[in-house]
């Protein structure tokens, strides 16, 4: 029987798939241009994404920041072929930016799989901001994912 899907690609904002055995599959387009669909076993939680609501109403997320070095540095390819450890500096320092750092880290090794939108993670239980509980133990697998480029 195939599991039930949730495709998230009309989400905006950076958000995490939580692997775990939820019986749902999490999609989203990735990959720049080549707009990709993989998918994860797990659950999705949005993740720092904010506006500020005068004077002007602003988007504030990592997902600004993310897409624009994608955009920067593989002009719509989306990093289809894995990211190397220029691209794991560059995204550990967004993540360092908006506090995130020590929540989530890029699972070096899975980082030929990662690519634009879809960056393999290891996720470890945060005490200064806990929006999850529970899922002992830790870190997880997971996927750090956000508004593809294409």
């Amino acid at each position: 029987m195939n599991k039930p899907i949730i495709e998230i690609w009309d989400s905006v904002g950076l958000g995490i798939i939580m692997e775990y055995p939820s019986g749902v599959l999490i999609s989203n387009q990735t990959g720049g241009t080549a707009c990709l669909h993989p998918t994860m076993e797990g659950i999705y939680l949005p993740l720092h994404n904010d506006y500020t609501a005068s004077p002007t109403p602003t988007f504030l997320s990592p997902d600004i920041d993310l897409n624009l070095y994608f955009t920067q540095h593989y002009n719509g390819t989306g990093a289809t072929n894995g990211i190397n450890e220029a691209d794991i500096k560059a995204i550990t320092k967004i993540l360092t930016q908006y506090h995130l750092d020590k929540m989530l880290v890029i699972n070096a090794e899975k980082a030929h799989l990662s690519h634009e939108a879809w960056i393999h993670i290891l996720i470890y239980e945060s005490t200064k901001n806990p929006v999850f509980k529970g899922f002992e133990p830790y870190p997880r697998k997971g996927i750090l994912t956000w508004s593809n480029s294409d």
